[in-house]
């Protein structure tokens, strides 16, 4: 299983417009592309020196070759409505993560 992590650093002057735009469109549109099975979306508890406030949204997929079909088909179009949206009040560094193992 690959996670698709996503870590967001927003500012606080969009922060709820952001927080409602995640929750209720952003990632029902990532999960409806089809190629993730699950979706969380978690806080970070580490202050950032630069401020705003930092999440992490975690997409779950069967395999790298679907995360490909993700960048290539579809990513453009649901990042760019993000920027669109908050411009440079949103940062964001997105990793992948191979799970090896749950306890």
């Amino acid at each position: 299983m690959i996670i698709y992590n996503v870590t967001i650093n927003i500012h606080e002057s969009v922060h709820d417009q952001w927080m409602d735009w995640m929750q209720n469109k952003h990632i029902a549109d990532v999960l409806a592309t089809g190629k993730f099975t699950s979706a969380r979306l978690v806080k970070v508890l580490v202050e950032e020196e630069m401020g705003g406030i930092t999440y992490s949204v975690q997409y779950t997929t069967d395999c790298k070759e679907t995360l490909q079909r993700y960048y290539d088909e579809d990513a453009p179009r649901l990042r760019e409505e993000g920027f669109r949206l908050f411009g440079d009040k949103m940062l964001a560094f997105r990793t992948e993560l191979e799970l090896i193992s749950e306890h």
